[in-house]
């Protein structure tokens, strides 16, 4: 039922489904790229988990579900995706000054393309440039200040003379154009949704987004210690499964 308001919400379905098209549910817009961003977060949160005991519940039930459906994610390839792999693995070889800055160093083209390991899988965040649109562009109400000229003050020569002493990785005039990972076919899509079973894959995307950063929350309280104050005897036993007819009755005697 719920694909069925994708469907709805699309007045020409096609092969693929476009980005920022309406979902059928409001506020949710499809995702451009929801293939990569489910095994990036789903990958983040594997890696985080690490850090709390084997022995902690929260740990063993959340690794289970979320490797469950990483595999379900990674199963299911679009077209063309062995071919962009070995392509972006040959670019982060040759170029590896664009995709790592050495601490210290200038990053190559600000940083546009920075590269990151998560739970053993190396993945690009590509910096998207934001446009800003200077004629429906409100005015601040800032003013601008005049610019000093001549000989600065002593703190201002230090940073410009290390700022000039700093090494950059590499040329502007280099640049290196990473393409995205092919996109998936809408029943593609449809049959990842249906796999995992949650809905919509935008709304498992939401969920993934929730559970990466309730993993930080989970760490900071240390969930797996015991508790402050010692729970009573007997608080749960109502509520404990087949304590209200822990025997079979018997049949009714003629």
């Amino acid at each position: 039922m719920r694909s069925t308001l994708r469907l709805l919400a699309s007045v020409k379905p096609g092969r693929y489904l476009e980005a920022g098209n309406p979902t059928g549910l409001t506020g949710l817009f499809t995702h451009p790229a929801p293939r990569s961003a489910l095994i990036y977060l789903y990958s983040s949160t594997l890696d985080k988990l690490k850090a709390f005991p084997e022995s902690s519940v929260y740990r063993q039930s959340t690794e289970s579900l979320t490797r469950h459906r990483l595999k379900i994610v990674e199963s299911i390839k679009p077209a063309g995706w062995a071919e962009w792999a070995e392509k972006a693995k040959k670019q982060i070889v040759e170029h590896p000054e664009v995709f790592n800055t050495p601490e210290g160093e200038t990053p190559h083209d600000n940083e546009k393309y920075v590269k990151s390991t998560h739970d053993g899988r190396t993945f690009v965040n590509t910096r998207q440039a934001s446009e800003i649109d200077e004629i429906n562009q409100e005015w601040d109400g800032e003013v601008g200040s005049a610019t000093l000229e001549g000989s600065r003050v002593e703190e201002e020569r230090r940073h410009q003379g290390k700022m000039l002493k700093m090494k950059r990785p590499g040329s502007d005039e280099k640049t290196v154009e990473w393409t995205p990972e092919p996109p998936l076919e809408a029943g593609q899509i449809l049959e990842m949704e249906n796999h995992i079973g949650a809905g919509l894959i935008e709304e498992v995307i939401e969920v993934a987004e929730g559970e990466l950063k309730l993993v930080d929350t989970m760490l900071q309280a240390k969930v797996w210690e015991d508790l402050h104050e010692k729970i009573p005897p007997g608080q749960w036993d109502y509520f404990a499964r087949d304590t209200h007819s822990p025997t079979t009755q018997e049949p009714p005697t003629k």
